[in-house]
């Protein structure tokens, strides 16, 4: 797998989650920048996600990963921005696809909802998965508000 920029982050329900991961990725040779929190103290999860989106839309990283309880806020907040792609993923089969066809550049992960085993694959199956181009660039370009056209 080829060596990335990988900025990280969660609240404090993806803490320990976040943690295994980050340890993984430095141990897989990632350049890894963790966004917070530092702690199972309660924060609130846009306090991270808005400085990490911050640095990925000025090119600073490769791709983020993202976790909260559910998954859900880390995303919707993450795709507040214009160049932030997110996706919430569940199965390793997801993350691929969000890879492939969205050419999804953050992993949202529900890290109360699944093992630290299934978080590992997703994200190495995240990160070595290419966008496919092709049909799904017509499709992402269209993501973007003013690239669409109802007629």
């Amino acid at each position: 797998m080829e060596r990335k920029k990988i900025a990280i982050g969660s609240d404090h329900a993806g803490y320990v989650l976040k943690q295994q991961i980050k340890a993984w990725l430095e141990q897989q040779g990632h350049e890894v920048r963790d966004f917070g929190t530092y702690s199972e103290q309660a924060t609130d999860y846009p306090d991270v996600v808005h400085p990490l989106c911050q640095a990925m839309e000025r090119g600073d990283l490769a791709a983020g990963i993202l976790l909260c309880g559910s998954g859900n806020g880390v995303a919707m907040t993450a795709n507040k921005y214009a160049h932030i792609r997110a996706a919430l993923c569940w199965s390793e089969e997801v993350a691929r696809l969000a890879r492939s066809h969205n050419d999804a550049n953050v992993l949202c992960l529900p890290a109360r909802f699944i093992t630290s085993q299934a978080a590992l694959s997703m994200v190495e199956k995240f990160l070595a998965t290419p966008f496919e181009g092709g049909r799904h660039q017509r499709r992402v370009e269209k993501i973007a508000i003013g690239n669409f056209s109802c007629g």
